[in-house]
């Protein structure tokens, strides 16, 4: 399908030749040539809090709540309402960033250079507060 869109503009970048070949095997599985592909993801990379992303970010904040506050009861310790709302709020903050932190760890090639592709599973409370 030809687009009656003039675009004169480009955007360019530089990847591997396996970066190369995953992003041409994810736009032919998307049905779509690679320009189109990518100009999809580029545009679309502006939404903040995509679904998916928000749907992550919560479950990896529930996660980080219930491994903490099941640690605590564990050991016999009941979480005052202070505590819990501070447990909260941690969870709450970190969310974002644990979140990229997970989907980059899915894409080898997107990890930051020198850091280990599995960041590891959620923080346990004696974790969150060093």
């Amino acid at each position: 399908m030809v687009s009656s869109i003039l675009r004169t503009k480009s955007v360019t970048t530089k990847v591997t030749e396996s970066e190369y070949e995953r992003l041409e095997e994810l736009a032919s599985v998307s049905g779509v040539n690679l320009s189109e592909w990518i100009r999809g993801k580029l545009l679309g990379a502006d939404r903040a809090g995509s679904e998916a992303g928000v749907v992550l970010e919560e479950v990896l904040a529930l996660r980080t709540i219930l491994i903490n506050l099941v640690f605590s009861l564990g050991k016999g310790e009941p979480m005052t309402h202070e505590q819990m709302q501070a447990l909260i709020e941690r969870a709450d903050g970190g969310k974002a960033k644990r979140a990229l932190d997970r989907l980059a760890a899915t894409v080898p090639e997107a990890a930051p250079e020198g850091q280990p592709e599995n960041q590891g599973e959620a923080e346990t409370e004696a974790e969150m507060e060093a």
